[in-house]
């Protein structure tokens, strides 16, 4: 059974702002990672982003991005490592998907997906699901009502 997982949520503005929501560090710390976000997603660069329900700063590869269209990211997987893996070597892969829609909406959608089938990787795979998705609810209410729902969510 491969563990993956999609989630998506239909955003009231243009493709572009969604997009850049996302993008730019400054504002995807506005409402998404509360510790901070440090570095514009693009193509070949590792970024790092930081929450205060999980602290440390987390290195986010950036694999592609296609402006307006598409961002794929590379993360460590949570779990101990097996037996000849180094530690830290466990990827999952993101990738994030905006499709412009009638009346200047926008469809993002998410998909994680490079756990290990086991035990440890199926409860990992859940906790980024509820991520993702709380990621999509907080995206929505920042730019369509300017609320941070996570503003004093973890601290």
């Amino acid at each position: 059974m491969e563990l993956k997982f999609t989630v998506s949520a239909r955003i009231s503005k243009p493709v572009e702002e969604v997009f850049e929501a996302v993008a730019d560090p400054s504002k995807l710390s506005r409402y998404f990672t509360t510790g901070g976000a440090k570095g514009r997603l693009e193509t070949g660069a590792t970024v790092t982003w930081d929450f205060y329900d999980f602290p440390g700063a987390f290195p986010v590869e950036v694999v592609e991005v296609e402006q307006n269209r598409k961002i794929v990211l590379r993360w460590g997987a949570d779990g101990p490592p097996e037996e000849g893996e180094a530690p830290g070597s466990r990827m999952t892969t993101v990738t994030m998907l905006f499709e412009p829609l009638e009346n200047g909406r926008t469809l993002v959608s998410i998909t994680e997906e490079g756990w290990r089938e086991t035990e440890s990787g199926l409860k990992a795979s859940y906790g980024n699901c509820q991520g993702w998705a709380q990621m999509l609810c907080a995206l929505k209410a920042y730019l369509e009502y300017g609320i941070n729902l996570r503003e004093g969510m973890y601290k």
